[in-house]
């Protein structure tokens, strides 16, 4: 089976070279992505009631890199482990509890963000235009903060949500969309580029 771009949708870059792939190749891919996901979850500054990680660095280089399908799959894919139990959430946290309590908006909203990220980039948003490609990862990471600032608000208030799930992780979320962007000029095939 393959997964094949119409000539109108073909992005200039992200998952271009993953559309013509196989299903093996593409189940691969995905593997890879929520080891990727995984470790970017070990990487973190303690925080209380959310930690701050570098998932969300992740969730939207998947984005980019894979494409909206195979990037929202693979995030699901990660999210699936933890729920079944594998220590793939920040500090090897695992388990079906992680997706009531504090930190679940922000977890929903991880392939909401890839999916984004990786619609963005394939219409142009991409490594080619070091601004936007910036911006889509941004977009990225405020989805996320959006998301998981709405629920945090469900289980306290709206101005602890914003105090203690978003305004710590503004900073974070701009030095996280440059590294991002920055790592998808460096990976995106240099044929993308100069095209």
């Amino acid at each position: 089976m393959r997964i094949a771009a119409s000539q109108s949708a073909a992005p200039a870059m992200g998952a271009s070279w993953l559309y013509e792939r196989s299903l093996g190749w593409h189940l691969a891919a995905a593997f890879v992505a929520t080891l990727f996901l995984a470790l970017s979850s070990y990487v973190e500054v303690p925080m209380f009631p959310v930690p701050m990680t570098m998932q969300t660095f992740a969730v939207t280089l998947v984005g980019a890199l894979y494409g909206w399908r195979l990037g929202a799959l693979a995030v699901t894919a990660w999210l699936l482990e933890a729920v079944l139990g594998l220590p793939v959430l920040a500090g090897g946290a695992a388990g079906p509890a992680y997706f009531l309590g504090p930190t679940a908006g922000y977890l929903l909203a991880f392939p909401f963000a890839a999916a984004l990220v990786g619609w963005l980039v394939e219409h142009g948003w991409n490594g080619q235009r070091a601004g936007l490609s910036f911006l889509a990862m941004l977009i990225g990471n405020f989805v996320c903060l959006a998301l998981g600032a709405a629920w945090l608000a469900v289980l306290t208030d709206s101005l602890t949500a914003l105090t203690l799930g978003v305004t710590p992780f503004v900073l974070g979320a701009g030095l996280k969309s440059v590294l991002a962007a920055a790592t998808l000029w460096i990976v995106a095939p240099k044929t993308a580029r100069s095209a």
